[in-house]
């Protein structure tokens, strides 16, 4: 118990450690966490609840603010109130938003601030808990301030916010469950940049609005985005989108980033989800970068408090119209025949000979700060649909891949009995593999696949998955193979393939001899296959397996994607 009673707590001091120490120091997970459930006990309208294990010894925790001090779910959709889902620490060692929601909800609390009665508060105060409790490195080299920080990596050692398609994590599996009990309205994910050096303390990344489509993405691009410039303005801050430039000098414009739904933002897009991700500048105080943190979910409050009406109907709107969608867009690329001007304001990119190795080096002259207009390539385009089909078939035996579609509230209808059904069936063609781990997985990438119909024989408890459902965008996303994201590109699929059955060459060459004079038609495709193909032609090994795969013998599972497509 000693670990949630810092002696500052115990005499209900509300001063958070980031003020004490005069924005050089920021809450460690035991201070930050003690402080909400002060926070919790003393208003009634601050309520503290675990959202579900973590893979740290602590339980996930979120806080809830309710001008009111009325808690019920149900009743804020009644209300039409706006709900904002905030995540804090999801990379621990950029603990802004961790600070500044610690003030923000004491704050709300107090009257400090108002927030309007039909906005409604889902903070998550530290999601990545072991990272935080992995506390005192120096592991961001770049960074300034605080004065020590937490560590990327999770207990698994995971980056959490590539987590959110395969589920490795139990805290992604609970903020998961989280997400869906809320459907927020919208959802925030606080971070810290790396890359280049510029004036700006705070940009934004809203989650691909091309990709987002629809009502949502038009409303989300032309109305909130500018919106929460303006106000940001007003109080003090030159926003600019997320300079997505690692490569080069942001001063020439970047193309804006994609967030495909391994991220907090593109996977909670998913869902009709106005969903956005602020990146204060590493470079800046700690001070500074948590004052501007602090202020962007003010703008955020008032623009989901002022526009409720047209944030509930643009969700309602294109949740309709996604039920009715016959096509969607699996993958997506930069459209550079468009962009938006961005008043930037950066400093003078040199080079100088590096003291390291004589050669020159990238250098920002921050004498020499610009004021410019660059171009940022803010719409994509899809370079991959896909036809949806009335309802997804899937076999029990793959629990692993059910279990992340239960954890998503998916629809499934249980098989009742034994039965032969006519399906979609794909073939995994070819496919490439990263030759070294991303994120505990081998990811499958460039991936060619043809399409067959064919009786399967399903069995009872296999599942039925109807596309008539709120999760019909994810599920096109997770489980069609050639979406970037899909269960298969993480290796959920990848038992289907290995070869499980063989033959012995000395046995089968009489059973291959006999199969191609009793079989024209194989005995055809064998020999234009010799004749196409000199170096088949002279391999007699390759000759018997070609008749082996052609067999009656050749298991059917092999490369056959256990997922198939009721049409």
């Amino acid at each position: 118990m000693l670990l949630f009673l810092p002696s500052f707590l115990q005499a209900q001091d509300m001063t958070t450690v980031f003020e004490r120490t005069a924005g050089k120091e920021s809450a460690t997970y035991a201070e930050a966490i003690s402080y909400c459930k002060m926070l919790a006990k003393r208003f009634q309208s601050i309520k503290m609840e675990e959202a579900g294990p973590a893979d740290a010894l602590y339980p996930l925790h979120v806080v809830y603010y309710s001008k009111d001090g009325k808690f019920d779910v149900n009743t804020w959709k009644k209300q039409q109130k706006t709900i904002l889902l905030i995540n804090n620490g999801i990379h621990p060692g950029e603990p802004d938003g961790i600070d500044a929601c610690m003030m923000l909800l004491r704050d709300a609390a107090t009257g400090a601030i108002d927030i309007p009665r039909n906005v409604v508060l889902a903070v998550i105060p530290v999601y990545n808990i072991g990272g935080a409790l992995n506390r005192g490195r120096p592991s961001r080299a770049n960074q300034n301030g605080p004065e020590a920080y937490g560590f990327r990596g999770s207990a698994q050692n995971l980056d959490l916010n590539r987590d959110f398609i395969k589920m490795d994590a139990k805290e992604t599996r609970s903020l998961v469950e989280l997400f869906h009990y809320l459907d927020p309205d919208m959802f925030i994910d606080n971070h810290v940049s790396n890359g280049a050096d510029y004036q700006h303390i705070m940009t934004l990344l809203e989650t691909q609005h091309s990709k987002l489509g629809g009502a949502v993405g038009k409303y989300q691009h032309g109305t909130i985005v500018p919106l929460v410039y303006k106000d940001m303005k007003d109080r003090g801050y030159d926003l600019v989108p997320y300079v997505n430039d690692f490569d080069d000098t942001p001063e020439k414009g970047w193309k804006e980033f994609c967030d495909y739904p391994r991220f907090s933002s593109g996977f909670a897009a998913l869902f009709q989800t106005f969903a956005f991700v602020p990146e204060t500048h590493m470079w800046k105080p700690y001070k500074q970068r948590v004052e501007s943190t602090y202020a962007l979910m003010l703008s955020f409050i008032k623009i989901a408090s002022e526009h409720a009406g047209e944030i509930h109907a643009a969700r309602t709107r294109d949740r309709e119209q996604v039920q009715v969608k016959k096509t969607f867009a699996i993958d997506w690329k930069a459209d550079t025949s468009r962009h938006m001007n961005v008043t930037f304001k950066g400093y003078r990119a040199v080079r100088k000979p590096s003291e390291v190795s004589g050669l020159p080096r990238l250098y920002y002259d921050r004498d020499k700060p610009f004021t410019k207009e660059v171009p940022v390539y803010d719409h994509f385009i899809a370079t991959k649909k896909v036809t949806v089909p009335k309802a997804y078939v899937i076999q029990r035996g793959w629990t692993h891949a059910i279990n992340r579609l239960k954890w998503n509230g998916v629809k499934m209808q249980e098989i009742g009995e034994d039965t032969l059904m006519k399906l979609t069936v794909y073939r995994i063609e070819k496919y490439d593999t990263l030759p070294h781990p991303y994120e505990g997985h081998y990811m499958h990438h460039n991936v060619a696949v043809h399409t067959e119909t064919q009786k399967v024989q399903l069995h009872k408890g296999d599942y039925i998955i109807p596309l008539d459902q709120v999760a019909k965008r994810y599920l096109v996303e997770v489980l069609e193979p050639l979406a970037p994201d899909a269960l298969f590109a993480w290796n959920f699929f990848d038992a289907i393939l290995q070869q499980k059955e063989y033959y012995s060459d000395y046995i089968f060459e009489d059973q291959a001899a006999a199969m191609l004079k009793k079989d024209a038609k194989l005995r055809k495709l064998f020999e234009a296959q010799k004749k196409s193909d000199k170096a088949f032609a002279k391999n007699g090994k390759a000759q018997l397996d070609f008749i082996y795969r052609h067999s009656e013998y050749m298991e059917p599972e092999y490369m056959r994607y256990p997922v198939f497509r009721l049409e």
